[in-house]
């Protein structure tokens, strides 16, 4: 099949989806039935569901139809179009307050494009009150304005926006066509990009992150290591704690600078000087942002720690296809010394146990239990 072009070129094995949306925007300017005014993005993990919603507002900018090279393309790839809004978090929610303000903007008239599009990148985080404000700008769009969402799933979403929207599933992209985008776009040798493309598990973000950066890939090679050191109870506890302080670490390293600018900001909005008084409402205004950056921090540890785990999911698949005798592909074909090691000593049924107890971790944070305890129960499990 021939890859698409201009705008569609980064959704790598998304064939039907681009056709969809090539069908939306042919129809734009008419009465044709394939164009809507709210659209719900959903699909696994690195499928492209937020570069889908960015070529399609690209597209609806396009006299052409999305050509990925005219006035309106190029600042749309590029994330400036004046007419096109990125709505996404670094907490763990979107409130009501922020979204109340998209809503107010989402009425006005485009003041360069053709369309006013709203891209919601992280429309699962939405609390149930940003929801509800949302939905009554969903039901009675403004003529010229588009809502994109994106989710992982249709249920991550409230039922009544998803019933007023226009669902396009994509699906997980081949290893061999992440592979081929590594080789043409980034210039990737080929070896290390089929090897990245594969260790991915189809997220084309973090192959390519994998294949451009040597120490990402040494990470990695270090997380696949652990359950093979791990021959004691001490052991378990020490990779638990290495693992949640590597994450803090990588969380401080992104969030502190951020705070930093953040706070100058927010002094001088204020006119607060260093030891000058503090207006009213200062005191208010601080509060709420320590508790943003905060929520940030602890969602990007928590984020750092859930890559760790899913990494060590991918193990466990392995040494489980190798027990089984499947004769599939390991996705973690470079560690295939410890993964044919770890088959010999674990039975299937106590890799299954390990898997659950990686499930069980993940679930365990998502419901904010103290990292490090979760870790350590998670590897005792890999003791079974």
């Amino acid at each position: 099949m021939t890859r698409a072009t201009g705008v569609w070129a980064d959704l790598v094995g998304q064939e039907p989806v681009v056709e969809t949306m090539q069908s939306a925007v042919a129809s734009a300017d008419g009465e044709g039935r394939s164009m809507t005014h709210a659209w719900l993005f959903t699909g696994p993990p690195g499928s492209g569901r937020s570069n889908a919603a960015r070529a399609f507002a690209a597209a609806l900018q396009c006299e052409r139809g999305g050509c990925g090279e005219c006035h309106s393309c190029t600042p749309a790839r590029a994330g400036s179009h004046p007419d096109i809004t990125l709505i996404n978090t670094d907490g763990l929610s979107i409130g009501v307050k922020e979204i109340r303000q998209y809503v107010r903007s989402s009425a006005l008239r485009p003041a360069l494009g053709r369309w006013q599009v709203l891209i919601i990148e992280d429309a699962d985080r939405l609390t149930d009150e940003a929801g509800n404000a949302l939905l009554k700008a969903i039901e009675e769009p403004s003529r010229q304005t588009v809502w994109m969402l994106c989710a992982p799933a249709v249920d991550d979403v409230s039922m009544t926006i998803r019933s007023r929207s226009r669902s396009v599933l994509l699906r997980t992209p081949s290893t061999a066509a992440i592979a081929g985008l590594l080789v043409e776009r980034d210039g990737i040798e080929p070896s290390i990009a089929q090897a990245m493309a594969a260790a991915s598990q189809g997220h084309i973000g973090r192959a390519r992150g994998l294949a451009r950066d040597p120490g990402a890939r040494e990470r990695r090679r270090a997380i696949l290591a652990i359950p093979v050191s791990l021959r004691s109870l001490g052991d378990c506890l020490v990779a638990a704690d290495q693992v949640n302080e590597e994450a803090t670490a990588r969380a401080k390293d992104f969030c502190d600078p951020a705070d930093e600018s953040e706070l100058a900001d927010l002094r001088q909005t204020w006119g607060v000087e260093e030891r000058g008084r503090r207006p009213p409402g200062y005191a208010g205004a601080m509060s709420a942002l320590q508790k943003d950056q905060d929520r940030r921090r602890k969602r990007m540890a928590r984020d750092s720690i859930d890559g760790v785990l899913l990494d060590l999911l991918s193990f466990c698949r392995d040494v489980l296809t190798v027990q089984c005798a499947t004769g599939v592909h390991l996705v973690n074909a470079d560690a295939a010394a410890d993964i044919a090691e770890m088959a010999g000593v674990w039975t299937p049924e106590s890799t299954i146990g390990t898997i659950d107890a990686i499930v069980g971790c993940r679930s365990a944070l998502t419901a904010n239990a103290a990292p490090l305890l979760a870790l350590e129960r998670m590897m005792m499990g890999f003791r079974r």
